[in-house]
């Protein structure tokens, strides 16, 4: 196929590399390139869609006006802070002549630049492009399984980087495995509760684009989020964590974003609550951990 890449970063770049030895035709834009380079990639087969949560609306904007019906594929992982969307609804609401598909999953884009193998899901409704993308799309390194729950994918992408900030302050304030295993555990739980109140489905939580994600990014030092989650228990403050990591960290407007939606649909998410008040220096590590042991006693 010939592929229209948005997105230069680690991840946008990775997937360049996979893609060319599958054999495709791959044509990478960076955001430094500018918005008038993208006229050139309107005539591809494949769009696929690698920037951070944050440029996905202003390029949906630029590309709204392509005379193309190629499918796009979305690999950025966020929910919006004002609307709760997905980048896929973003890119719906723009783009709607497209057919959107998901691709998400434990997928640390380092180890797979040196050739390590995963596993990743392809999501969509469009049963016969789904199929063809998931063989196309495959490749010696990259394993792709299919599902129809385009949110709920979408969803725990999103919310496995708050989960694995708050995992990244466990275990840099030493906690221990029991610790780590029950804060996995009970955010879980969380990222089901906002999936089903969303409209996503139960099952996905428990595939390659939920607990695998999240035990890939709430456990490796390679996850940005799970060591911004280091840096907070080391005592420093975002801005000087976020300045260590040196890039973008999704899971900090993301966990702003899902406590917003938690409010309108009266959801309980003491993890995700911990973690913005965190982020927001109005608690230390050892505090928000103590307040998490304090709840309420309840069933599981």
């Amino acid at each position: 196929m010939s592929i229209s890449l948005l997105g230069g970063g680690a991840w946008g770049s990775t997937l360049k590399h996979l893609f060319g030895q599958s054999g495709h035709r791959v044509e990478l834009w960076r955001r430094s390139n500018g918005f008038d380079a993208l006229a050139t990639l309107q005539h591809s087969d494949l769009v696929v869609c690698a920037v951070a949560f944050a440029g996905v609306e202003s390029l949906a904007q630029q590309l709204s006006s392509w005379n193309c019906h190629a499918p796009l594929l979305s690999c950025s992982k966020g929910l919006d802070p004002l609307t709760g969307s997905t980048a896929s609804q973003i890119w719906q609401k723009y783009c709607p002549q497209r057919p959107l598909f998901v691709l998400s999953g434990p997928n640390l884009a380092k180890e797979l630049a040196n050739g390590l193998p995963a596993a990743s899901v392809l999501a969509g409704t469009d049963q016969l492009l789904l199929a063809k993308l998931q063989k196309e799309l495959s490749s010696d390194c990259l394993r792709l399984y299919r599902n129809n729950d385009p949110v709920g994918t979408e969803v725990a992408g999103a919310l496995k980087n708050v989960i694995a900030i708050a995992a990244g302050v466990c275990d840099g304030l030493c906690l221990g495995a029991n610790a780590r295993a029950s804060l996995l555990t009970r955010g879980l739980a969380e990222m089901g509760l906002v999936i089903q109140a969303l409209g996503g489905k139960a099952e996905t939580l428990y595939g390659l684009a939920g607990l695998g994600d999240l035990l890939a990014t709430a456990t490796s030092a390679l996850s940005r989020n799970y060591r911004f989650g280091n840096a907070l228990a080391e005592g420093l403050t975002t801005s000087a964590a976020l300045e260590r990591i040196g890039a973008i960290v999704e899971g900090v407007p993301t966990c702003d974003a899902v406590l917003a939606l938690a409010a309108k649909k009266h959801l309980s998410l003491p993890i995700a609550t911990e973690v913005q008040q965190l982020v927001e220096g109005r608690c230390d590590p050892r505090r928000a951990l103590q307040k998490l042991m304090e709840r309420e006693l309840r069933h599981e």
